[in-house]
């Protein structure tokens, strides 16, 4: 059938916010697409050559960021220091697991959120969910949830200043190996990952410093100084997709330009639906979520609609099943997708099937849950002979308290204590270095390699 940037319009959009003045949204998806483009259409082609090595075994994808982005929090050093957790977690993958990384933040866009529900009760009110930023306010109050299109504009502009950011930490200086000892965040200094983490960092410098022997440095070799760090969210709002649509002056195709990497959420994955007649149009590369419900036949039908050339790199496969019932649910999707000889990269995300409400009233997530979660998923493709090629996670580099457990032993009764997260609960920099070891020791499992790097 037929693809334009507005086909999707003659289909069923889910998860869509109600606003009030439809001629004022139209007015600013007019401004939005006259805009500049946020990335480009070399820099997704290049994600995408990364993510074929990922399908292939060749890569890792470490996927994480924050639940969803707020405009009243957005600050360089948050951004700074999420982005150095990046780096931490990288340096760990790369160097304990002897795999390259393909770093993609749930960043510069990652405003909107689906909502279980289109209302949210408080005693005897009722008033529209908050969908993120994006739509709406988090206050609940009826003026801050009325849906305003004004929001689409500063989510834009606020993207657009996180991406230059990023560039210039990765470009610039911040991400440069020798400088890993100083990527290290104040309040994580007294925790057993700083020492593993010195450790590591400490041995990386003997390597650095052979390598400046011979004549290898930071000025004569680029990519000990810079890093590739691309952006992601998910497509849930396809009109603001649409705006940031372009054509490639190059190739001709078409590219979403809002973000290099654009996923499909569990909640709007409909073979039928706006979501996927959008995204199967453009070349990005792009992701699917995969909860308890998706079924081996309906993935593989999905598959063929948004990968229908095979092409390993495109799709991201990020299933999302909970601790508890990813062995009922995963083995069947792997057999299915494989049966078929479809090459996608197989990622998990094991923070939204374990969330759950707290005695005080918190949403958290436990550490070990998430844990188990992924400690199974690389147990079940080792048993099948595929790839677990990635995590995609939910982090920041403050000194939050939202998840519990962890090395640093948070307790229910702690979480009030620097509770942040507009949305869902995120791990801190500590929990989040805590996993990157864990995930290292998994991919060595998983690929035969011990700790000195040697295939056994």
């Amino acid at each position: 059938m037929t693809w334009t940037p507005d086909s999707w319009r003659t289909k069923t959009a889910l998860q869509q916010p109600k606003y009030p003045d439809p001629d004022a949204l139209a007015g600013v998806e007019k401004d939005l697409a006259s805009s500049p483009p946020l990335v480009f259409a070399g820099e997704a082609r290049s994600l995408r050559k990364q993510l074929r090595k990922v399908a292939r075994g060749e890569a890792f994808l470490l996927q994480g960021g924050d639940c969803a982005e707020s405009f009243a929090e957005f600050h360089v050093d948050v951004i700074r220091d999420t982005f150095k957790v990046m780096l931490q977690m990288s340096v760990v993958l790369t160097y304990g697991a002897s795999l390259p990384v393909v770093k993609v933040g749930r960043m510069a866009g990652q405003f909107a959120k689906p909502r279980s529900e289109d209302l949210e009760v408080q005693g005897d009110e009722a008033l529209p969910s908050y969908r993120g930023d994006i739509v709406n306010g988090i206050a609940f109050d009826a003026d801050s949830r009325i849906p305003d299109p004004a929001r689409l504009l500063k989510a834009y502009h606020q993207s657009a200043l996180t991406l230059n950011l990023l560039r210039a930490f990765a470009q610039g200086g911040m991400a440069n190996l020798e400088q890993v000892h100083r990527w290290n965040l104040e309040f994580v200094k007294d925790t057993d990952q700083f020492e593993r983490y010195e450790q590591l960092a400490s041995e990386l410098d003997e390597t650095l410093a052979f390598m400046r022997a011979i004549g290898l440095t930071s000025e004569t070799v680029p990519q000990l100084r810079e890093t590739d760090f691309y952006t992601s969210h998910e497509a849930l709002l396809p009109g603001f997709e649409q705006a940031l649509t372009r054509v490639d002056s190059l190739t001709g195709d078409y590219y979403a330009c809002s973000a290099h990497m654009l996923w499909i959420g569990d909640r709007t994955r409909q073979l039928d639906g706006a979501h996927v007649e959008l995204l199967r149009g453009v070349e990005n590369p792009i992701g699917l979520k995969c909860g308890p419900s998706l079924t081996p036949d309906e993935l593989v039908r999905l598959i063929s609609v948004l990968d229908p050339d095979n092409d390993p790199g495109r799709l991201t496969l990020i299933t999302r099943h909970g601790a508890d019932q990813v062995a009922d649910h995963l083995p069947a999707l792997i057999d299915a997708v494989t049966k078929e000889g479809m090459e996608v990269v197989w990622s998990v995300d094991p923070m939204h099937g374990n969330t759950m409400v707290s005695a005080n009233g918190y949403k958290t997530r436990p550490f070990e849950r998430i844990v188990s979660e992924v400690e199974q998923f690389f147990a079940i493709h080792r048993a099948h002979g595929t790839h677990p090629g990635g995590v995609h996670f939910e982090m920041t580099g403050q000194n939050v308290t939202e998840c519990t457990g962890g090395a640093m032993k948070i307790q229910e009764s702690n979480l009030a204590d620097r509770y942040h997260t507009h949305c869902d609960p995120r791990l801190n920099a500590s929990q989040s270095l805590e996993f990157a070891f864990i995930i290292a020791d998994q991919l060595r499992a998983s690929r035969g390699v011990d700790n000195g790097g040697d295939r056994h």
